[in-house]
C-alpha cells in the first residue's frame, strides 16, 4: 500500500517581529478620553517629540519587521528564509518590470496590456527576502550550477524561484509579504489606533 501525499504545500510562518509579540500588552493600557480642543491642541505640544520619534520609527518598517518562512515537504524542512515588508514603490516597481505595454496609436500613449504573473510573483518574493538570505539562496552560483546540471534554464534569481517553489508556495508567501506590508490590515483598526 502507497501512503497518500498531502497536496497542500507546507509552509511555516514564524513570526519574528517584536509587534506581534507585544501587542495585547499595549491594548491592555490604553485608556480612551474626551478632550476640549483647547486640550487636544496642549495634549499635542506635550507629546510632540513622542509623535515625532514614533513617525521616525514607524518609517524603519522595512528593518524592524521580518517573518521566517520555512518550506517543507512530505513533513521534511526543505529550506528556510525571512522576508520583510515591501514598500509601495518596491509593489509599483515589479508590476512595471514585468507588465508588457503597446502604444495605443488613436490615443498615442502606453497602455498596459499583459502582466507576466509569474515572474511578477518571483520578483515580489526576492525583492522582499532579507539579504543575508538572498545571498544563500536566490542569488548562491552554486545553486544556480547544481539547477543547469539538472537540466534547468537558470538566467537570474527569479528563475531559481520559480524552480524551487511550487505555485501554492509562491501564493501563500505572496499573501505574508502582503499582509507583512500592511495589505491585509483591517483599515479600522489602524484608524482607532
Amino acid at each position: 500500500m502507497s501512503q497518500e501525499k498531502s497536496l497542500k504545500p507546507e509552509i511555516k510562518v514564524v513570526a519574528t517581529d517584536s509587534k506581534e509579540k507585544n501587542e495585547g500588552k499595549d491594548r491592555e493600557n490604553i485608556e480612551e478620553r474626551e478632550f476640549t480642543p483647547e486640550q487636544d491642541g496642549n495634549q499635542l505640544k506635550v507629546h510632540e517629540e513622542d509623535f515625532l520619534q514614533g513617525l521616525i520609527d514607524a518609517a524603519g518598517y522595512a528593518e524592524e519587521e521580518k517573518q521566517r518562512i520555512e518550506i517543507a515537504r512530505e513533513g521534511r524542512l526543505m529550506f528556510a528564509f525571512s522576508i520583510r515588508p515591501l514598500s509601495e514603490s518596491e509593489y509599483n516597481s515589479c508590476k512595471k518590470k514585468h507588465t508588457k505595454f503597446v502604444r495605443n496609436r488613436s490615443l498615442g500613449v502606453k497602455m498596459p496590456e499583459d502582466t507576466d504573473n509569474v515572474k511578477y510573483r518571483a520578483d515580489l518574493i526576492y525583492r522582499a527576502t532579507i539579504e543575508e538570505d538572498k545571498k544563500k539562496l536566490w542569488d548562491n552560483k552554486k545553486v544556480w550550477e547544481a539547477l543547469r546540471n539538472k537540466g534547468m534554464q537558470i538566467v537570474s534569481a527569479l528563475d531559481v524561484i520559480e524552480y524551487s517553489l511550487k505555485a501554492g508556495e509562491k501564493d501563500q508567501i505572496v499573501d505574508c509579504i502582503d499582509k507583512l506590508s500592511g495589505y491585509n490590515d483591517n483599515l479600522e483598526e489602524v484608524t482607532k489606533n
